[in-house]
Order: structure tokens, then sequence, then C-alpha cells
């Protein structure tokens, strides 16, 4: 137990003098991880918006497909994109592999889902009279989405912040894709399975600690955001 006490104590001090290699890697993870949550977003509601107003065929066979890369394993999209980026891989000659590119573009393919997905239970959850009123004044089809945009929003805000939680949180795909190279690609959960294993304690309690704030956080909001909506 003697080292877990030391272990804490010397994390406290590293957070409190805000020692220069913890910061470098929690803003590498949120940067990375705010660029990741954009591209998703920007992709993601779309699509949901796209599967709420549209009827096609295979449509249920899609969603089935969506679901089910909602709960993708890291480690999964990591092996994935490894054999694409790498040397022999169709995408080897771009370089993006152990880049922040490349730990950014496994987030996105791990998190688009999810977006969707939430994003699509939103849209069908919405008070549908708002649609039927709009239509029935003449609203285009732009228009008649923004109305849905709105009536969503807080949904649609919930799915971006679920989103950005599993995107600081998740150690496979950025493990495989960034490398964790000192510096460049090093982000809080590489950083405490690196540590860990180096048996730096120290730094591991310190990411922890961090990690767990920035977790504590993005669940406040979220718990305020259901405060709101009911």
């Amino acid at each position: 137990m003697e080292f877990i006490w030391e272990g804490i104590s010397t994390a406290f001090r590293l957070i409190i003098s805000l020692d220069r290699e913890v910061f470098e890697i929690v803003i590498f993870t949120l940067y990375i991880g705010l660029i990741g949550i954009l591209i998703s977003s920007l992709m993601g509601i779309p699509i949901g918006l796209f599967l709420f107003q549209k009827k096609f065929p295979g449509r249920q066979f899609f969603l089935v497909i969506l679901n089910t890369l909602m709960a993708l394993p890291t480690v999964v999209v990591g092996l994935t994109l490894f054999s694409i980026l790498s040397k022999k891989g169709p995408l080897g000659n771009l370089g993006l592999l152990f880049s922040p590119g490349a730990i950014i573009l496994g987030q996105v393919l791990l998190v688009t889902p999810l977006i969707t997905g939430i994003s699509f239970n939103a849209f069908q959850s919405i008070d549908k009279r708002a649609i039927w009123t709009a239509k029935s004044l003449g609203a285009n089809g732009f228009q008649v989405s923004l109305i849905i945009l709105k009536e969503a929003k807080s949904m649609l805000l919930l799915s971006v912040v679920a989103g950005f939680g599993r995107v600081i949180s998740e150690v496979g795909a950025a493990m495989m894709l960034g490398g964790n190279i000192k510096g460049y690609t090093r982000t809080i959960t590489t950083a405490i399975a690196l540590e860990t294993g180096k048996g730096n304690f120290s730094l591991g309690i310190a990411l922890g600690i961090i990690l767990m704030f920035l977790a504590f956080l993005v669940n406040s909001f979220l718990t305020n955001l259901q405060k709101q909506r009911y």
C-alpha cells in the first residue's frame, strides 16, 4: 500500500506544479480529441438525419449494421486501420501510420457510428407535430431539416459529449495507430499504460486522476443536460 500512497502524493505534486510532460500529454489528448469529435459530428449527425427522413431499400439492414458498429472494439479499429495504413497496405504511401492524423482517423471511425446512432434515435423521439406543421405551411426540405435539428438539439449535444468521452478514454486504437511516441503521439491513456509497465506509478496515477476529472466533467455536463430536458 505504501507505494500507492507515495504514487498518489507524487501525482498531486506533478499536477499542482504544472509538470510540463503531464500537461503536454493532456493538451495533446484534448487537441486530437476535439478534432476527432468535430469531424465525427459533421459526418454522424447528417447521416442520422438522412436515415430519419429517407426510406430506402435496405434501410433496416443498415440500421442493424450501425447498431453493431456502435459497440465496435477499439482494437478492431486499430487493427483495421493499421493494416490499411502500414507500408504494405493500400494507403501506406500516405505515411500516416504513427502520426496524430492516424489517431484522429481511428477516433473518427470509432465514434461516428455512435453519434449517428444516438442522433437517429434523437430524431425518432422528437414531437412530429412540428414537422407536420412546417410542411403544411409550405416549408422546403432544408427548412424542415433545420426544424428537426432544432427540436433534437439537446440530444444531439448529448451524442457529441458522449462521443468525446469515448474519444479521450480509448487506448487500443491510439496505441496501435499512434505508436505512443513521446512528445508526438502520446495520449493520456497510452501514457498510463506505458508508465505503469515501466513501474513509474506517479506519472501514471497523475494522468489517471486528470482522466477521471475529465470524465467527471463530461458526466456532469450530461447529467445537467438530461435534467434540463426532462
